[in-house]
């Protein structure tokens, strides 16, 4: 049976059960299993009520392509409602665009990586509601990468920033209801927060829901792109390219000089376990746009051809290391700024382990790094026991 996202759920409720002003936070990735948007199921089954909306990183419209491409606030050009970027000039609601509203919908298409900034957004607007006296309703959707594949390092609060908000493992494993409700305990907020479960989940990955995919920005265009993400995103660290600019980013990556033969046999030979589900494929591509634009590079695409073996973040650290051993100095750290951070290194934000970038500059195993962060992740399953809802 196909699950049906909170959207729908929501828009089934009778009109006396939902609050009476209504801001909603989406992009167009917040559609129903016909693929309707959410603005227009909204309006139509609770007419006159929505007042403002509300747009992420990427805009309203998710039409900006890179990282730190803000967007401005506009007026719907068909609903002549107020737009208020996120992503701007400011990253958490004013007071004024909330004082006319009683509940502040969101819908947002989380990708269940830590670094990806919708719950950073959402985070935000927790608190700024919970100071204004304004409810929460998410409306819930399935985590895409589904259950069980909790990994990398829990954020320390010394880490914090715009692609890193609360203590979660870069992969999490929940849904962004789940999240938030997670959030709201441990912070104590004050919020009238209400999460519209999504049904029929089971806890599997995107393909296994029956929900037709709709890109959540323009660089994940696939499930496939969203399945190498948690891994691949650390390359934004680097100045490897992580494939913007191509039409396979993330799953495409390398630069000028790279050796992608002698990449993947280093792979083969001293980190098979890193390889499995995944074959690399050598290429050469050119960046229409982004990191190496208009010039040449050698690299490789990730083929993931059994997603229940295939583990991201383990494959993206046996690249680095890997790659540091095979060719020393070819790749470096990007320096800052990054994401509204100007001082920290931007890997080192990504990841939260400042010892773990160095580590890999000097070609670290990934075995090694998955050793060091154990202890973290077991952790982080038990705090989350009792507010799972799937």
């Amino acid at each position: 049976m196909p699950a049906v996202p909170g959207l729908e759920i929501f828009c089934s409720l009778p009109g006396s059960s939902v609050p009476g002003r209504l801001g909603l936070l989406c992009n167009p990735a917040a559609v129903d299993r016909k693929l309707n948007f959410a603005l227009d199921l909204i309006r139509a089954a609770f007419p006159g009520r929505l007042k403002a909306v509300f747009g992420p990183q990427h805009g309203f419209f998710a039409e900006k392509q890179d990282n730190m491409i803000e967007s401005e606030d506009s007026l719907h050009p068909l609903y002549r409602l107020p737009v208020y970027s996120l992503y701007g000039a400011r990253r958490r609601p004013e007071p004024y665009m909330l004082q006319d509203l009683d509940a502040l919908l969101v819908d947002l298409p989380d990708v269940g990586c830590r670094v990806y900034t919708f719950f950073t957004t959402l985070l935000a607007c927790m608190e700024e509601a919970a100071r204004r006296g304004v409810a929460i309703w998410v409306l819930d959707r399935p985590n895409p990468l589904g259950r069980g594949r909790e990994d990398g390092p829990v954020l320390d609060p010394e880490w914090f920033s715009f692609v890193g908000p609360y203590r979660l493992p870069l992969v999490h494993s929940l849904s962004l209801g789940e999240l938030a409700a997670l959030a709201a305990r441990e912070q104590k907020l004050n919020l009238d927060l209400r999460i519209i479960k999504a049904s029929a989940w089971q806890g599997g990955d995107f393909p296994s829901t029956g929900l037709p995919w709709v890109m959540p920005s323009p660089n994940l265009p696939t499930f496939d792109s969203v399945l190498v993400y948690p891994g691949q995103v650390l390359l934004e660290g680097t100045t490897l390219s992580e494939g913007r600019g191509t039409t396979r980013p993330f799953e495409i990556f390398g630069m000028p000089g790279l050796d992608a033969p002698g990449l993947a046999d280093e792979l083969a030979r001293h980190e098979p376990s890193a390889l499995e589900g995944a074959v690399l494929r050598p290429l050469c591509f050119e960046p229409a746009f982004n990191k190496y634009q208009g010039q040449v590079c050698g690299g490789l695409q990730i083929h993931v051809r059994d997603r229940r073996q295939y583990r991201p973040l383990r494959l993206t650290l046996a690249i680095l290391g890997a790659l540091s051993r095979r060719q020393p100095g070819l790749w470096e750290l990007r320096p800052p700024p990054y994401e509204y951070e100007y001082e920290k290194r931007p890997l080192d934000l990504l990841l939260g382990d400042r010892e773990a970038a160095d580590m890999l500059r000097e070609g670290a195993f990934s075995s090694e790094l998955g050793q060091r962060w154990q202890p973290g992740l077991d952790l982080w399953r038990e705090r989350q026991k009792d507010i799972l809802l799937y």
